[in-house]
């Protein structure tokens, strides 16, 4: 059932759009007949994940195993083993921290076409709290060889990843959110797995985010330009594997890159980008994250604000680097 969090937006300039879980329940619905290989496993939480909209329309295809998310991707691997296309869905941390070892040995290991899908990941999920709270789940499925990991930004560019994942042939990550998303793309917009997206030009400094943190980086891009400082924006959608290019390009090119993500500051998007370009690329760096904590109960705008990620926060990342 939705939530009242739901109807409230983050502190962004941008109108706001679908929640990125919508637009994946929404996308998977509608692709059931042109991908007839796909199956569903959910564990109890369909009416979050929204997996339930395909298990209405297909309910030979669905499976509800109960709150058991280890064996749900015992099961998906099982599944997949036999030709299936498995989509597996709850919780970005019931996921990813509760059935790990299984993802691991289940998907990643034999490499399956599993697709997992976490819903409620971030802080932005709001008053559930801590304990509800995917910060660590980029970190654990990049640890994964083989598994490609995506962050989508807005209800438009999470029905395009959704095709994108059930054509792809092997394991994903598919990280999604709770409140509506600020639109950032339009309907029909392209995307490749692998392949970022340049949504502002600039040569001064690059600002590289995923998920919400694209529209608070295109605002902190506008913010800045009135300072007459100019900054390239990439969307990173795809966490693993980079889009090294355009990360080469843009430590070339400008002054230095700022990595914006709702993630902790471990083992997330700016790890893997300052992993990457230290070895290739040294620029100067910042990071917008969470940091080294967990988070807590609240609404969703204000819990981005004390966290630190907002648009002031990464324009401020950005002027770090003039000094």
């Amino acid at each position: 059932m939705a939530s009242a969090t739901d109807d409230r937006s983050v502190s962004t300039t941008r109108p706001m759009g679908d929640a990125t879980r919508d637009a994946f329940g929404r996308a998977l619905e509608a692709l059931g007949a042109d991908f007839p290989e796909v199956v569903v496993v959910d564990g109890d939480v369909g009416n979050s994940t929204r997996t339930e909209w395909f298990a209405k329309k297909y309910p030979d295809r669905a499976y509800n195993v109960g709150i058991a998310e280890a064996n749900m991707v015992g099961v998906a691997g099982g599944l997949a083993s036999m030709g299936k296309t498995a989509v597996t869905a709850s919780f970005a941390c019931f996921l990813l921290n509760n059935a790990f070892d299984q993802i691991r040995m289940a998907v990643a290991y034999p490499k399956q076409n599993v697709k997992l899908v976490g819903t409620h990941a971030g802080i932005s999920i709001g008053e559930d709290g801590a304990s509800q709270m995917g910060v660590e789940d980029v970190g654990l499925a990049c640890s994964l060889p083989g598994v490609a990991v995506i962050v989508t930004s807005d209800g438009a560019q999470t029905r395009a990843a959704t095709k994108a994942m059930l054509e792809h042939k092997g394991p994903v990550y598919l990280r999604l959110g709770r409140p509506k998303a600020p639109v950032v793309y339009e309907d029909g917009a392209e995307f490749e797995i692998g392949k970022s997206i340049r949504l502002r030009e600039g040569g001064d400094y690059t600002i590289v985010a995923n998920g919400m943190m694209v529209s608070m980086a295109l605002d902190a891009a506008e913010a800045l330009a009135k300072e007459g400082v100019d900054c390239r924006v990439i969307d990173m959608h795809t966490v693993s594997p980079l889009d090294e290019q355009a990360l080469t390009d843009a430590a070339a090119e400008t002054g230095g890159i700022v990595v914006a993500e709702e993630h902790l500051a471990q083992g997330g998007l700016g790890s893997r980008v300052a992993q990457f370009l230290s070895a290739t690329t040294p620029t100067r760096m910042a990071f917008v994250n969470i940091g080294d904590t967990y988070g807590e109960s609240g609404d969703p705008a204000g819990l981005l604000e004390k966290y630190g990620l907002t648009a002031e926060k990464v324009a401020d990342a950005v002027r770090s680097l003039r000094g």
